[in-house]
């Protein structure tokens, strides 16, 4: 295991000990192509971003933690939704078990270059169809299918 090792509705998974707010951008260039990181924890296709600080909002976090990931600067443009699936749960090397408390944000590029993160091995724009042969959590991939829909509401669940 690396560092972190996720369980979606899984009954083996271990009990959570943890909670904490986290946020994340789904940011889409103008081919329609999503910006995604692969973590170097887990080795999956993710959104950038992370877990709130004291004395921010989420969304200053959502776009720190993009510009930290990523280096692009975004900003907030909307809400695909919230996701606090108790079946969603995150074990890392430290012993913390965190439940999900994820909100994804859509944001767009306002500036900066791709870099590649210590907590990433690569960041690029892929498409919908390129993300389907690469290895992505069942949650993002639900998260995907949520902005592939298109629906004018948020997610809530």
């Amino acid at each position: 295991m690396g560092s972190r090792r996720d369980y979606y509705n899984d009954p083996d998974a271990p009990e959570p000990n943890s909670l904490k707010p986290g946020g994340s951008a789904l940011v889409v260039d103008d081919s329609g192509r999503v910006l995604m990181q692969r973590r170097g924890d887990s080795g999956n296709w993710s959104f950038p971003g992370g877990i709130m600080e004291v004395g921010e909002t989420l969304e200053e976090c959502v776009v720190r933690e993009t510009r930290e990931e990523t280096g692009l600067d975004i900003e907030i443009t909307g809400l695909l939704g919230i996701y606090t699936d108790p079946a969603h749960v995150i074990e890392y090397a430290d012993g913390e078990v965190r439940q999900e408390f994820a909100v994804v944000y859509y944001g767009r590029v306002v500036g900066g270059d791709i870099q590649v993160s210590h907590e990433s091995t690569a960041v690029r724009f892929l498409s919908l169809e390129e993300l389907e042969g690469l290895p992505v959590h069942p949650t993002v991939r639900l998260r995907l299918r949520h902005h592939r829909e298109g629906s004018n509401l948020p997610w809530l669940g």
